[in-house]
């Protein structure tokens, strides 16, 4: 056992022995049993360089997590690691002449919304409102404007970091430029993350919300959705799923335990040309419920409904390069009506645009070569839906792999593994240069690892 006391931080150190370990050490997602080592709520980036230095005195190694929405990945590899959890670290300074906010470490994707939206502006929205905008962006950042303005990881101007020598620094295009590029798309395995610099949009509003009609139109309704996308301009983003909400509080009771087909989308623009954009989804059938409107761009990490609280989950995604009839109805027959599913949904999010093209002055996820990104997760509230989930996903994944494009997206990714399964053979081999570079020792944990071994 590590003897604690000559680590001092301004926030406050959690070890095995304190009476609340157990909810320190817990993750958003409740599934991920973490034990590491001790657990440090940081209070900025001079906390964080004196837990790296203890860090390396004491042969221990660092991990960084905001909220742990996508900690099914970390917590197996935590022994003899000290978490550091940055959700202390909640400060935003937006300044609008230049159109660059500075986000720290701990910072929902909602709040970095709202605090836009005060100056007239916009973030890069995903579909959760209470992920860390950090750890979204480092992983990607899949936006409800993703298809306009590609990756949100592509938008950061500047990150300030603590190295595993224990170095505070600023990195950008100019200042250890490898690193920067790093972590833009690669995950946060080669440096903790104090904050971000990230350039926001020139607008507040947008047109966005979902459409809840009854799982029974089944593919159908899949197939007229495809035919609509195929037709939208790169101003709109959106997602068709198979979902059945949860007997939980958050969920209107109508519909709780009710098989749903949703479509889910956002347009940039105006009230009419949203309404213009989403009409031919109205042919698809009668609503159950209809929430499009102009809204304030944060409003739209709601409108995908994810839970706003902790909850156990098991998930795992996959890109496709097509979506052909064949793989509608394959993907229809696993997740759809009469399929038996045990999963609270599978999803198939619609691609192309900006982000299947290469970002200039990319980072590390530069864009996706696939035409769409398909998603789904259980809720595990009983043993034998524990066993049932995974199961089902591997046989969702090996059914749809004949559609699969080359490689998975970072932030779907929910089963452990190194990067070398979810990015391309050069992207990893100049990540691993970059992290013998700057971790040698592989001090620093990641949800998904970046080999040192990687030619």
């Amino acid at each position: 056992m590590t003897d604690f006391t000559g680590l001092s931080i301004a926030g406050r150190l959690a070890i095995q022995s304190d009476a609340d370990w157990d909810e320190a050490r817990a993750a958003w997602n409740l599934i991920a049993d973490q034990q590491p080592e001790a657990v440090a709520f940081v209070e900025g980036g001079e906390d964080v360089a004196r837990v790296m230095s203890f860090a390396a005195a004491n042969d221990l190694r660092v991990a960084g997590q905001g909220t742990g929405h996508g900690a099914a990945a970390l917590a197996g590899s935590l022994d003899g690691t000290i978490l550091i959890k940055t959700e202390r670290m909640r400060r935003i300074d937006v300044d609008a002449g230049t159109r660059i906010a500075r986000v720290e470490a701990g910072v929902l994707s909602v709040e970095l919304g709202a605090a836009a939206n005060e100056h007239g502006l916009a973030s890069m929205p995903g579909s959760s409102p209470d992920v860390g905008a950090i750890g979204f962006t480092l992983g990607g950042g899949l936006s409800w404007f993703g298809r306009k303005h590609g990756f949100a990881c592509n938008r950061v101007r500047a990150i300030e970091l603590v190295t595993a020598d224990g170095e505070l620094r600023t990195v950008d295009a100019e200042n250890d430029p490898d690193l920067f590029w790093a972590l833009r798309g690669g995950g946060g395995g080669s440096a903790i993350v104090v904050a971000l610099h990230f350039e926001l949009l020139p607008f507040a509003e947008a047109y966005g919300g979902a459409l809840l009609f009854p799982a029974a139109l089944g593919a159908d309704a899949v197939r007229a959705y495809r035919e609509w996308t195929a037709g939208v301009g790169d101003e709109v983003t959106s997602v068709v799923r198979f979902l059945t909400p949860p007997n939980i509080p958050d969920v209107p009771e109508p519909l709780r335990g009710t098989p749903l087909l949703t479509i889910d989308g956002a347009r940039i623009g105006d009230d009419e040309g949203g309404r213009a954009a989403f009409a031919p989804l109205y042919e698809i059938g009668e609503p159950i419920m209809d929430t499009f409107a102009q809204m304030p761009t944060a409003g739209l990490s709601h409108i995908h409904m994810d839970p706003e609280n902790p909850v156990p989950g098991i998930g795992e995604g996959m890109t496709l390069a097509e979506l052909p009839d064949e793989a509608i109805e394959a993907f229809v027959g696993l997740a759809g009506p009469g399929s038996g599913s045990p999963l609270l949904l599978s999803e198939i999010r619609h691609l192309g645009g900006a982000l299947g093209q290469p970002a200039d002055d990319a980072g590390a996820l530069s864009h996706l070569d696939a035409g769409w990104v398909m998603y789904s997760v259980g809720l595990p509230m009983t043993p034998e839906l524990g066993a049932a989930i995974p199961a089902h996903l591997t046989k969702l994944e090996e059914t749809m792999r004949t559609w699969a494009a080359s490689g998975s997206y970072y932030n779907f990714t929910e089963r452990p593994c190194d990067v070398d399964a979810i990015l391309p053979p050069d992207v990893c081999s100049k990540l691993a240069e970059v992290k013998r570079r700057y971790d040698p020792d592989g001090r620093i944990v990641a949800n998904h690892g970046v080999s040192l071994e990687t030619a």
